[in-house]
């Protein structure tokens, strides 16, 4: 089944509303646009392209991250920065660009449109790019929540925090209780549910499940796949949970809340 009525066209109000995530990340097409509620440039990292990464040779690329490979350090080692955006996000694009690429009429749309159409790609398809094409939109997100310096946690968002865990702290240990307790790979999630005026949520995925699927908007997420970890922490994924919060991009996670589409009650 190929895409009906949807060809280069902008996703519809409707549409951003019943899938919130669609407007986490740019579209490919404008992958040097700024991250969504901020006016800072996104400074692509020096890296050396590969076959399948030139601009225009496929509908996805592989995002330029806004800092260096040893920024996060101590926190995420260099080795583990280089292997996980350079080759494991590198497959996860690669894997959904061959999947579409007999499909031309999805090209030229981002990959949470993609995403959130999932029921009307082509069934030979539409288990990989569901996998491949979460794999993607996960990650690129993730790279979004993250910063050498962190800011602070302050504002709105901290009071949505207290008043729906009581306090921060009882929302950090929530937190890494659902990673840490999740069974094999997947995510640990801060999520906002429009549908329930912008109610809080901490979820965990299974692999590369989007909250696209739960039609949540995406506010905080961290990588429990062994291979944002592995190198430094081994099977230590609690102790990666409570080092990761150092490097938490607490005012690009305050620029989405402030974001936050709500369900229109008229």
């Amino acid at each position: 089944m190929g895409l009906r009525n949807v060809g280069r066209n902008k996703i519809t109000t409707g549409e951003y509303l019943l899938h919130p995530l669609l407007q986490s990340l740019p579209t490919e097409t404008s992958m040097k646009a700024p991250p969504l509620g901020s006016d800072a440039p996104r400074q692509p990292l020096a890296t050396t392209p590969m076959t399948g990464d030139q601009p225009g040779s496929a509908p996805f690329q592989l995002p330029p991250l806004s800092y260096g490979y040893s920024d996060l350090e101590p926190v995420i080692d260099t080795e583990t920065m280089k292997l996980h955006h350079d080759h494991h996000h590198r497959a996860y694009v690669k894997g959904v660009n061959e999947a579409l690429e007999k499909y031309p009429e999805w090209h030229g749309l981002s990959i949470e449109a993609v995403l959130a159409r999932a029921a009307e790609l082509p069934a030979d398809i539409r288990k990989t790019v569901h996998n491949m094409g979460g794999g993607h939109a996960n990650h690129d997100f993730f790279w979004r929540v993250l910063a050498a310096n962190s800011g602070a946690l302050q504002g709105e968002l901290q009071k949505a925090l207290t008043r729906e865990f009581g306090s921060f702290d009882e929302f950090r240990t929530r937190f890494e209780a659902a990673g840490t307790k999740h069974f094999g790979s997947g995510w640990a999630m801060l999520v906002a549910d429009p549908q329930a005026d912008g109610k809080l949520q901490i979820i965990s995925l299974p692999n590369q499940d989007t909250p696209i699927d739960l039609g949540k908007y995406a506010l905080l997420s961290c990588d429990l796949w062994e291979h944002a970890y592995y190198l430094k922490y081994h099977d230590r994924r609690a102790e990666w949970l409570k080092s990761w919060w150092e490097i938490v991009n607490w005012d690009y996670v305050a620029e989405r809340f402030a974001n936050l589409p709500r369900k229109k009650t008229h």
